[in-house]
């Protein structure tokens, strides 16, 4: 077996995830290297869903009874396990939503409504990057189409990274939000975050981060992103479906008017008006995602305990050993970065002429679960001139044998097609 310095005691971690152990076509035991898709749960998550609803199901923070308030409790438990998790300054600056998309359309559509310095309009521009996953390029362009407002973007160089080379005529005094990826979901590319905060606050823009493939594989610190939201979801880290969180700065969130109307994000209610809670509740209409929020803290809990630092280096000394191997593999070409630094666990590639949906059918065949296709970031295919990639990502239950195995089947597509 491959010896790598910097690894996770993955035989124990492997233990708390039963989906791994699963067997699949004849007999093949599952290689699952779809993480930056979805991560899978621990028995730990698993377990505190469960526990929620066999005992403290009931709606949250309006009811007096026992169940309403343990509920509560732990719904709000789970706002002051993100708080610290990302190191935010105030729990009432964690909204909870149901993903990333839902974060990134909340920030679209309040700065759409939102009176000045913060209102988007017909005079003011939109920065985004050509990298970003659709959920980061469609609402900031329902946006600009709604309000008359430019849409620009930064491009790509050749190797995977963003081309910040004109980032003075990108990023102007026009330009009222810029909003980027942390770490990309198809290229691996973890983008310098310092360069572009620090030119838009030098043009007085806001700043969004889209942290989704960030905050499941390395120590997220809001404050010293030095953003004005963050956007990430948990069931890319460990966490169940259905719950994503946006992190805000509690001036932004108290000027900003809420996105959704509803129960629990008023104060007053007439025929004629009404007034809104302070945040977080403002940006929480209707019965959240309870049982959805405290298996994200259950999820926090449990990286925790193992702690992100070690994560990202497992992570790290994989993605190396992962490049080296891949390119050993006769015409395959890695889309983005082809080093282990300033990348994150996941590795697009192309094999020759096979198409990436035959790689990948192929490799489900041997039991070794990959994505294919263009990772909702067309963008990047167009960019590089390929219709689709192979991706295969990583996470702290990944091996070296992992990686070994997806390499051998690898050259079992290349026979099998020739």
């Amino acid at each position: 077996m491959t010896q790598l310095s910097g690894l996770l005691d993955t035989e124990a971690i492997r233990k708390d995830f039963p989906v791994l152990d699963r067997v699949v076509h004849d007999g093949r035991k599952l290689v699952y290297l779809d993480n930056a898709a979805t991560s899978q749960k621990p028995r730990q998550v698993l377990d505190a869903l469960n526990e929620y609803y066999e005992r403290y199901n009931a709606n949250v923070h309006r009811g007096v009874h026992v169940l309403a308030e343990e509920a509560t409790a732990l719904y709000e438990g789970a706002r002051d396990k993100v708080a610290e998790f990302i190191n935010a300054p105030s729990r009432d600056e964690v909204i909870f939503t149901k993903n990333a998309s839902e974060s990134l359309n909340l920030v679209a559509n309040m700065l759409g409504w939102a009176d000045e310095p913060y209102r988007v309009d017909h005079e003011t521009e939109i920065v985004i990057t050509e990298m970003e996953h659709h959920s980061n390029i469609v609402p900031w362009q329902l946006l600009a189409q709604r309000t008359g407002a430019k849409l620009k973007w930064f491009g790509l160089t050749d190797d995977g990274r963003l081309d910040l080379s004109n980032i003075d005529e990108i990023i102007t005094e026009k330009t009222k939000i810029v909003s980027f990826v942390l770490v990309s979901n198809i290229l691996g590319t973890v983008n310098p975050v310092e360069a572009i905060v620090r030119r838009a606050q030098e043009v007085g823009a806001l700043v969004c981060v889209d942290a989704s493939q960030a905050a499941p594989h390395m120590p997220l610190d809001v404050q010293a992103l030095q953003a004005d939201f963050v956007a990430f979801t948990g069931h890319k880290m460990c966490g169940p479906t259905g719950i994503g969180v946006l992190w805000g700065r509690q001036e932004l969130l108290e000027d900003l008017p809420p996105f959704l109307g509803g129960g629990e994000m008023i104060e007053t209610v007439s025929m004629h008006s009404s007034t809104y809670a302070p945040a977080p509740h403002k940006f929480e209409a209707g019965t959240p995602p309870i049982a959805q929020a405290v298996g994200l803290g259950a999820a926090i809990d449990y990286l925790q305990a193992i702690g992100m630092e070690k994560i990202l280096a497992h992570e790290h000394a994989l993605t190396q050993y992962a490049v080296e191997r891949l390119a050993q593999v006769p015409d395959l070409r890695i889309i983005g970065p082809t080093t282990a630094e300033d990348r994150g666990a996941a590795i697009s590639f192309t094999l020759g002429d096979i198409h990436p949906h035959d790689v990948g059918q192929v490799l489900d065949e041997q039991g070794i679960a990959v994505r294919v296709g263009h990772h909702c970031a067309r963008p990047v295919c167009l960019r590089y001139g390929i219709p689709a990639t192979t991706r295969a990502s990583f996470y702290l239950y990944s091996t070296p044998a992992e990686i070994d195995a997806l390499v051998d089947g690898l050259e079992h597509v290349r026979n099998f097609f020739g």
